[in-house]
C-alpha cells in the first residue's frame, strides 16, 4: 500500500483555518487530520483524543526529550502544542493523506522534514482587524489572551511566503473552494 501523504495547514489564531479543515475532511477524500498534543486545559467540549491529547507540561516535556515530537513549540509560557510522530505515521501507514492544523513554525518545520511528500496551506485573514472582529465574536478568550493573539498574528503573517499556498479567508466558500481545488490536486497528482 502506498503511504500517504502530507498536507499542512497553519494560520494566525481566528482566520479560519480550522473552519477550512473541517470543510475539507467532509469532501470524501482519503484525508485524516493528525491530533495535535497540547499543555492547555480543554476548552469547553473538547475531549482527550479528538480534539487533541491533552498533556500536562512536565509530561510534555519528558515526551520531547523522549523524541516523540515531530514538531513542538512552547506557544506561551507552559503552553506547548506538538505532533506525536506515532500519530503522523500510523495515518500514513494506512495510505491516508495526514491533514495538519499547526502553527507557522510547525508548518515550516514539517515541510522541510517531509520534502516533496507535503503541501502546505497558510491561511491569510483579510486583514489584522478582521481577526480582531472574529476573535472577540467567537467569545472563547479574555481580551488580555486576544491581544496576545493578535500580537502573535502579526508576526506569523510574516511567515506566509513560507507556505507552498496562500488562501486568503475573505469569503468562506471561495476558501472552501480553492482549498478543495488545490488538496485534491496535490493528492491525486
Amino acid at each position: 500500500m502506498k503511504r500517504g501523504k502530507l498536507i499542512i495547514f497553519s494560520a494566525p489564531s481566528g482566520s479560519g483555518k480550522s473552519t477550512l479543515i473541517r470543510h475539507l475532511l467532509q469532501q470524501g477524500l482519503p484525508l485524516r487530520f493528525s491530533i495535535s498534543a497540547t499543555s492547555r486545559p480543554p476548552r469547553g467540549e473538547e475531549q482527550d483524543g479528538r480534539e487533541y491529547y491533552f498533556l500536562s507540561p512536565d509530561e510534555f516535556r519528558r515526551r520531547i526529550a523522549a523524541g516523540d515530537f515531530l514538531e513542538y513549540e512552547e506557544v506561551y509560557s507552559d503552553r506547548f502544542y506538538g505532533t506525536l510522530r506515532s500519530e503522523v505515521e500510523r495515518i500514513r501507514e494506512r495510505g491516508e493523506t495526514v491533514v495538519f492544523d499547526v502553527d507557522v513554525v510547525g508548518g515550516c518545520n514539517i515541510r522541510e522534514q517531509y520534502a516533496g511528500e507535503a503541501l502546505s496551506i497558510f491561511v491569510r485573514p483579510p486583514s489584522v482587524e478582521a481577526l480582531r472582529e472574529r476573535l472577540v465574536t467567537r467569545a472563547t478568550d479574555a481580551s488580555e489572551v486576544i491581544e496576545d493573539r493578535l500580537r502573535k498574528a502579526e508576526y506569523e503573517l510574516t511567515f506566509a511566503s513560507r507556505f507552498d499556498v496562500v488562501i486568503l479567508n475573505d469569503d468562506l466558500e471561495t476558501a472552501q473552494r480553492e482549498v478543495v481545488r488545490v488538496v485534491r490536486a496535490f493528492i491525486e497528482g
